[in-house]
Formats: C-alpha cells, structure tokens, sequence
C-alpha cells in the first residue's frame, strides 16, 4: 500500500485495496522484516476512531487499513470513486495471508483471545493449511500491560522466529497493542477481530447474501444481543449521518496527523 491508496471516511484514513494487494503487503513487510501494522475496519472500527480523536490518529498512522465491512466499502465508493468490488474481510484475509506464508515457509504468532479458543484454532489452522509454521501461542491476560513486559512479549515473538502476528484482541484493544508493539518488532502485525472465533468454529459465518447486503451486523446483534445492541442501534446510524455530512459537505471530516508517540499503556 502507499498514501495514494488512503481515503477519507469520516476521518479515518482507509485504503482502497483488494486482497491480492493487501495479502502482497504483508508478505512484502514480512520478507523485509519491517515494522508494519495492518487492520480490518467495519463501521464500528471506524466509529471508534471518530468518536476518539487519539484513537483516530493511530489508526491514520496504519501502513494498511482495509475495508472490513460492505458500508466501508460503500463509503469509499461513494466518497472517492473507488471502484472496489468487494470488502476486504478481516477473517478472509487473514486465510488468504495464511495460505501465502505456509507456501513460503514463514512462521507465525498468535496473539490474543483465550487458551480454550487457541486450543481449537491451532488445530483447524493446520488442517486448512498442513504446511503452516505457528513459531508461537500467547493467549491474552485480559489487563493492562505491566512495566517492561512489553519489551518482553517482543522478545518472546522475536525468538519464536515468527515473521507475522496474528491479534486476536478485538477493537480496538488489538488496534492499540498493534501500534504500540510495531517500533518493538521486525514483522508484521494483523489486527483481524473475530477471525480466531470464527476459524475455531465458535462464531457461525452470516449467509453470503447477508454479507453481500452488508447485513452481517444483524446476523452478529442476533447472536450476541446483549454484548452488541449499543454496538449497532447506536453507531450504525451515527455512521449514515457523519457519511451523509461527509459527501454533502456539511460535515468536514477532517483526517488527524498520524500518531507516533506510544501509549502509556495498553491492554495485553
């Protein structure tokens, strides 16, 4: 990716990317051994950024932003002419880069979410690709990063071999530890929010109708209700009005500068 692939959506920078060019990147990055960072926004992503101004920066200051959901990819038609035929979806992509580093022979880490789920991940990750290197497993601890010990779970994935993280944190927790850990790591990280649930087969996949129709948040408030009613009553329809704003011009959505300090702390 470069900065002409970036467009404005309510603020937040986002590229106009397919999965080959994005799959590309990463594979790139990891061959360089660069610091890179990567993730998959759907609206609520996006939302997240608006509504925190210092959220918003760090994400403008990710090598790659993908449009997870159909209403990012609208946006991005909609607002730029972008031409895109499809979403960019976090859990397709992380397979598609999965697929790539196990024919090339690059390791992998997994970051995040809970033994349980790693426990069935691992194995199915191995049996849609036999040939793939998972150098290391760390579940999350589900708090705040302790002094120094971030500088320890870089080292850790360092001497794993891994060439490629994979964090599983959900928003915008694994946003944030993938912008502080990437001065800290030669490789690529990949924010992909609920791929760990869905390939360890605790989250059903919406029909492919739903998720042409960019209805996969309704099939996702029906299953977990509880935890995502605010999630989508609430900012689906800030999201149509800030967009709205955007393409009219009332609303000036203004991008921030890219963040570059590290944060004080953050969730591990």
């Amino acid at each position: 990716m470069t900065a002409q692939s970036k467009r404005n959506v309510l603020g937040v920078l986002v590229d106009a990317t397919d999965y080959t060019s994005a799959t590309d990147a990463v594979v790139t990055a990891a061959h360089e051994r660069r610091p890179f960072a990567l993730t998959a926004l759907a609206v609520h992503g996006v939302m997240t950024g608006v509504l925190d101004r210092p959220h918003n920066a760090r994400l403008n200051s990710f090598d790659v932003v993908t449009p997870d959901g159909q209403p990012v990819r609208w946006a991005l038609n909609l607002l730029h002419d972008a031409g895109l035929t499809d979403r960019v979806y976090g859990p397709t992509l992380t397979l598609h880069v999965l697929s790539r580093f196990a024919d090339e022979g690059l390791p992998v880490y997994l970051y995040g979410s809970t033994e349980e789920t790693l426990a069935k991940l691992i194995p199915a990750l191995e049996r849609m690709f036999p040939a793939l290197k998972i150098a290391g497993v760390e579940p999350s601890k589900f708090r705040a990063v302790q002094p120094g010990e971030d500088a320890e779970i870089a080292d850790r994935i360092r001497s794993s071999g891994a060439r490629l993280v994979l964090v599983g944190l959900g928003c915008p927790r694994q946003e944030v530890f993938a912008y502080a850990m990437r001065p800290l790591l030669d490789m690529p990280l990949m924010a992909v929010g609920a791929a760990f649930d869905y390939h360890a087969g605790l989250l059903r996949q919406p029909p492919p109708w739903m998720q042409r129709a960019g209805l996969e948040w309704f099939w996702r408030l029906g299953l977990e209700p509880k935890r995502l009613w605010k999630r989508y009553v609430i900012l689906n329809p800030a999201y149509l009005t800030r967009l709205a704003g955007q393409k009219t011009g009332l609303w000036k959505a203004r991008p921030p500068a890219p963040a570059t300090e590290r944060p004080a702390t953050f969730a591990v």
